[in-house]
């Protein structure tokens, strides 16, 4: 090391690619554990605290390096998201790991990719305590001082760097919350004065006072106070636009520019920091504590600039948090607390079942009919679509629907929580019910389609003479349904898939409120006079209730009927087992085989149903709980105490798991999942079709 740290005294050396060989020296040969750059570290600064001729020359080479480089880009888009948008940006870092960026060395910014150059290096460098890099910062630059060779007070090149890239920040910021999608959301922002216009001035009276008082500190004061109360302002617009974003829908482009937004307003503050700290003493290494933490998110952003999931997690998470929003509200339906809620739902979960039963036969049909594979998976995806929309057009219910939205639910109420004993215990009611209900709409589901299969086997063989199932297809449907056969394994697609639904629902919630459909429908001249005013306003409301749950049932139809499709079309093993689907082949299959099946192979059929059941709700119900608990930003560590207090309540009242309470027993918590402020309110009703519509954003 010493040796590296001689070569910083010789004539005509390249310093940037020196202190790229001097962190060679630091890192360690696995970026988690950072233990040995931290005895390395040490090892330097004692080496530097003993060798003053090393130190002056590596000081020399780092006050030359901030001296001669620019750094404005490296503060004002090092970290930043660009104002390129999202799929550009997507593309941008695509390209960058296939093909690296060109470095021009006379920037800050390249200088830092050079020497922090491997793609985990923010890894070791965030590790290693503020407390090392502030002894190794503060023996580097021991009695330096920002500008003690300038006897005329002019600001250092370093500082004349921070004021520009503050100057250009704050462009940006004023640019951004101009912009039209962030008016749309808050029309405020056109009525009153903006704050981003007045941050922007007094930013700039900012710069001109502190360069005022740096060359003559008595006399005049860098006061920002009135600065940060406009930064402050933005920051509320900030929060305000996203609160009504998850209300009103958003966007990709709305959720990049929000999130731009947030990264440039951090920035700010983080640079006004180090200036404020330089403010109170001209001694650099007084602001060091600052200036470890902005260069510790300086390397991680340089280190993962070009990383495409990181990315796409922070842009996606406004929209997740939309989707599952709009998908716990719903959730709320399926969740009962009384008798009447509860045998409401086995009458729904019966339709459903029944529905069911006749979309199986007419699957068995069209299996028949020989046609083209494409056209069969085409006619296997509008049976699947068609019949549950159809099923919830009619107010039924499909059993394995409900945990892609009671967990959206769940997920709510613990973000909710303040993981106190009667949040846990108001957790637990909201499980219990949850359970009971989803137990309720299986046994509509199954106890419905197995007999409505049975029923419609005899009716077909009775009114022809020939079982409506041939015993061969019988034994096939049967064969399914074995555990043996991969079930298991096809139910967990099926599960995913109605994880992925949840979604698509939530998308399309999302897509009608942003692009403001149900209003836009009452603008069809057309319609309008042919149904009337009123049935057009029902017509509205119920597309605004209703679209997100018709697009995800009707697509949940396609995803099973598509992951059949590419297994026959990849020749790889995909097929799906969906509960209600292999109940009812059961159905058919006892029929054709004229009730002739012991009763051994009756329970093996019944016991693998189940199974099918128990891994549907458990894969969709997982994904779809950690997909919103993400979106919020919750960590649950409680789980052991809420599995702990739910056995104790399934061994103490297990009826509560079945069945609802009656009427006059202690009534059940039951936590707010859509009356808190941290859930939206639903949108606006639609107005009436004489008023204008504006102009509508696209949708990103």
């Amino acid at each position: 090391m010493e040796e590296t740290l001689e070569l910083f005294a010789l004539p005509d050396q390249d310093h940037a690619a020196l202190w790229a060989k001097l962190v060679g020296h630091l890192r360690p040969p696995r970026a988690a554990q950072p233990q040995q750059a931290e005895e390395s570290l040490r090892v330097l600064t004692h080496t530097l605290a003993r060798r003053t001729d090393l130190r002056d020359a590596l000081r020399t080479s780092f006050l030359n390096l901030f001296g001669e480089r620019k750094q404005v880009s490296l503060y004002v888009s090092s970290g930043l998201l660009p104002s390129t948008g999202f799929f550009s940006e997507t593309s941008r870092r695509i390209s960058g790991r296939l093909l690296p960026e060109a470095i021009d060395t006379a920037y800050m910014k390249d200088v830092l990719s050079v020497v922090f150059h491997r793609h985990d290096d923010d890894v070791w460098v965030n590790a290693v305590a503020d407390e090392q890099w502030l002894d190794f910062l503060t023996t580097l630059l021991d009695e330096a001082e920002p500008h003690a060779e300038n006897d005329a007070g002019d600001l250092p090149p370093a500082v004349v760097e921070i004021l520009e890239a503050l100057r250009v920040l704050s462009y940006h910021v004023s640019a951004i919350g101009l912009d039209p999608e962030l008016v749309r959301i808050d029309p405020d922002l056109e009525e009153y004065e903006s704050p981003f216009l007045a941050q922007n001035a007094e930013l700039l009276a900012y710069i001109e006072r502190y360069i005022g008082w740096w060359s003559a500190p008595g006399l005049l004061s860098s006061d920002e106070k009135h600065l940060v109360v406009m930064l402050g302002q933005c920051d509320e617009v900030l929060q305000r636009v996203r609160k009504r974003a998850t209300r009103i829908g958003t966007s990709l482009t709305l959720t990049f520019k929000l999130e731009r937004l947030r990264q440039h307003l951090e920035r700010i503050a983080e640079l006004l920091a180090v200036l404020d700290g330089l403010r109170e003493r001209r001694v650099v290494h007084d602001v060091a504590p600052r200036l470890i933490r902005l260069f510790k998110t300086l390397v991680r952003a340089e280190c993962r600039k070009n990383h495409l999931f990181d990315y796409w997690g922070k842009n996606v998470e406004l929209l997740s948090l939309r989707m599952t929003e709009s998908a716990s509200r719903t959730g709320e339906h399926y969740i009962t607390s009384t008798r009447g809620e509860y045998f409401r739902m086995l009458r729904s979960a019966a339709l459903g079942g029944f529905v069911i039963a006749l979309m199986s036969a007419l699957k068995i049909v069209l299996g028949g009919q020989g046609l083209a594979p494409l056209n069969e998976a085409l006619a296997f995806c509008l049976n699947y679509g068609l019949g549950f929309a159809l099923i919830h057009i009619i107010g039924g219910t499909v059993a394995t629907k409900q945990p892609a939205m009671t967990a959206n639910a769940i997920a709510a109420s613990i973000g909710e929580g303040s993981g106190k004993t009667r949040d846990l215990e108001a957790l637990a009611d909201l499980i219990a019910r949850t359970i009971r209900s989803q137990l309720a709409a299986i046994l509509g589901n199954v106890g419905i389609a197995i007999p409505v299969a049975i029923a419609v086997g005899l009716a077909i063989h009775a009114l022809t003479g020939s079982h409506f199932v041939s015993p061969e297809k019988a034994h096939k449907l049967l064969g399914e349904i074995d555990p043996a056969s991969g079930a298991p394994f096809f139910a967990a697609i099926a599960g995913v898939c109605l994880f992925l639904s949840g979604l698509i629902a939530g998308y399309y919630d999302n897509l009608s409120a942003y692009n403001r459909i149900p209003q836009r429908l009452l603008q069809l001249r057309g319609p309008r006079r042919l149904l009337g005013e009123a049935r057009m306003q029902r017509v509205a409301a119920y597309v605004e209730d209703n679209l997100g749950a018709l697009a995800g049932n009707f697509f949940f139809g396609f995803l099973l009927g598509g992951a059949t499709a590419l297994g026959v079309l990849f020749g790889l093993p995909l097929d799906i087992r969906h509960i209600a689907f292999s109940s009812a082949y059961v159905g058919y299959s006892v029929t054709a085989l004229d009730f002739t099946l012991p009763w051994q192979a009756v329970t093996f059929a019944l016991a693998g149903v189940l199974l099918i059941g128990l891994v549907n709700l458990t894969v969709s119900f997982s994904l779809t709980l950690t997909v919103a608990m993400r979106a919020r930003r919750i960590s649950f560590a409680q789980g052991r105490t809420l599995g702990h207090l739910l056995l104790r309540r399934f061994l103490k009242r297990p009826q509560d798991f079945l069945l609802p309470p009656l009427r006059g027993t202690a009534p059940e918590a039951r936590p707010a999942t859509s009356e808190s402020s941290t859930s939206p309110s639903p949108p606006p009703p639609a107005p009436n079709a004489s008023q204008p519509l504006g102009p509508d954003a696209p949708n990103g």
